[in-house]
């Protein structure tokens, strides 16, 4: 299994640098687009045993009117449009939804396992904000600096990379205080401070790094901790939903690493999450 994760990861990083680094922004959304319907697939087992042929198609129609309504090339001019504004902001109610149901586990699932058609927009709600945080971190600024997007899009998920890794390893060597064991009983407190720590580590330097004054400093880095948060949030209410399902991994595409949902499933939060959040604290809206 390590040497699949490995050679699985080797694969990977080049493939998602190359993406963000050389893909022209209408290819990059089509390479997004690509990812919401793989994802939206693996969605189906959450919400029946059975497979939902329909659920994927109706994910995808849904896009499609948002892209309709939302031209890529027109999605910061002159600012971030509206409806994808709405989208972030729908996407953080879910969140804080979603810690409820969290934190309430198992009671809270007699409210959502038996109904089909809310566990389809719960995954709705997950997937739709997470291409259009995705595209849009991608096209920020695009017309100036067609590169500045893809640096920030490469610093948040550096953040939820470095925040796993801290969770890691501080958990092993610390961890005694469980984070949520009806849903994840490996996370603990102390690996959850500790990937804060380590993300608040690379968002210091970058922003030093960068020369950022003190108060966009102070901001980009209560975003990230803000973020940073999230992603804990994103993995365990995937988590919720894969053990409600009986399932231990949402698919079998990446060896190793199991399905596209378990690869985004902490980016699904912390992208949305962390573009409002700057969005408001920067006032560019």
């Amino acid at each position: 299994m390590l040497k699949q994760r490995i050679i699985t990861a080797l694969l990977l990083v080049p493939m998602v640098l190359g993406a963000l680094f050389f893909l022209p922004l209408k290819f990059f959304a089509l390479l997004a687009a690509l990812v919401y319907l793989l994802a939206s697939r693996e969605w189906s087992a959450f919400v029946s045993a059975k497979p939902q042929q329909w659920l994927p198609l109706v994910f995808c129609l849904l896009l499609g009117a948002s892209l309709f309504w939302v031209p890529v090339e027109q999605l910061w001019l002159p600012q971030l449009h509206p409806l994808v504004m709405g989208v972030l902001w729908t996407a953080v109610s879910w969140w804080l939804l979603g810690l409820l149901l969290v934190l309430r586990y198992p009671q809270s699932a007699s409210l959502w396992k038996k109904s089909i058609w809310l566990k389809s927009l719960f995954g709705l709600v997950t997937l739709v904000p997470f291409f259009w945080s995705l595209v849009a971190i991608r096209g920020y600024n695009f017309y100036h600096d067609p590169m500045m997007g893809a640096w920030i899009l490469l610093f948040v998920m550096g953040l939820v990379w470095a925040a796993d890794s801290g969770a890691y390893f501080f958990g092993k060597a610390f961890g005694k205080h469980k984070l949520a064991p009806a849903v994840s009983p490996g996370k603990t407190i102390e690996g959850m401070l500790g990937g804060l720590f380590t993300a608040s580590l690379l968002a210091i330097g970058v922003t030093w790094f960068m020369g950022f004054v003190p108060a966009k400093m102070a901001v980009v880095l209560l975003c990230s901790l803000l973020a940073v948060l999230a992603s804990v949030l994103g993995d365990l209410t995937e988590s919720m939903f894969k053990r409600e399902a009986g399932i231990k991994d949402s698919g079998t595409l990446l060896p190793g690493h199991g399905g596209i949902l378990d690869r985004i499933d902490s980016l699904t939060a912390a992208l949305p999450v962390f573009l409002l959040s700057y969005l408001l604290l920067s006032q560019e809206f």
